[in-house]
């Protein structure tokens, strides 16, 4: 299992395409990228995953395809029907990460380019770049979505922050600079760009 990645896959591309810091809120708030790749996060899958989590006291998601909140701001989506990806959350990646796996539990690597994206235009970026209508989702059923943005496979999923919907966007890391690198420059093109985490969600 995967916990915090040393460095980010997407950190140069990331240092080269950031806003300037004064006008990093401005471009948030029309549609702002951010890398979270350093967020902690662990997988697991297998036939005996519900059961290990249920004894571990990790809740889990009811519906395939779906995500529930952790309690220190992390999330854990069930991916299919018996695989798992949590992140955010030290305290729970931490158990997950050190308690002996039961029979039919087996490890899931992430070593993921993990983005947000949010801001009034980011339904024209989504638009542009997926052929899945996230518009027609309610992020109060808490969706989680395999897809593609720009060829790339993705896990999308929608979340309702402090600051209004954002995305969380995962892909394999060998494609996170392709990935980041061509939604900066749509991203641009609509006002926004390449911001810092905080500036996206609370």
């Amino acid at each position: 299992m995967s916990q915090a990645l040393a460095s980010s896959p997407v950190a140069e591309i990331v240092a080269e395409l950031l806003t300037d810091v004064a006008r990093q809120a401005e471009a948030a708030a029309v549609l702002g990228i951010a890398d979270v790749s350093l967020d902690v996060r662990c997988g697991c899958k297998g036939p005996g995953t519900i059961a290990w989590l249920d004894s571990l006291a990790v809740p889990v998601p009811e519906k395939p395809n779906t995500w529930l909140p952790l309690g220190e701001g992390g999330r854990i989506a069930r991916l299919g029907m018996t695989e798992f990806l949590v992140e955010d959350d030290a305290a729970v990646v931490e158990r997950l990460t050190t308690t002996p796996r039961a029979t039919g539990v087996y490890p899931v690597q992430h070593e993921d380019a993990a983005l947000v994206l949010g801001g009034e235009r980011v339904s024209e970026l989504l638009r542009q770049t997926c052929n899945v209508n996230f518009a027609a989702l309610k992020p109060a059923d808490r969706p989680v979505v395999l897809t593609s943005l720009v060829g790339v496979g993705v896990t999308v999923l929608p979340e309702q922050s402090a600051k209004g919907l954002i995305y969380r966007i995962w892909c394999d890391g060998s494609y996170g600079r392709y990935l980041l690198e061509t939604l900066h420059d749509i991203a641009h093109e609509l006002g926004g760009g390449t911001v810092l985490p905080q500036h996206l969600y609370a």
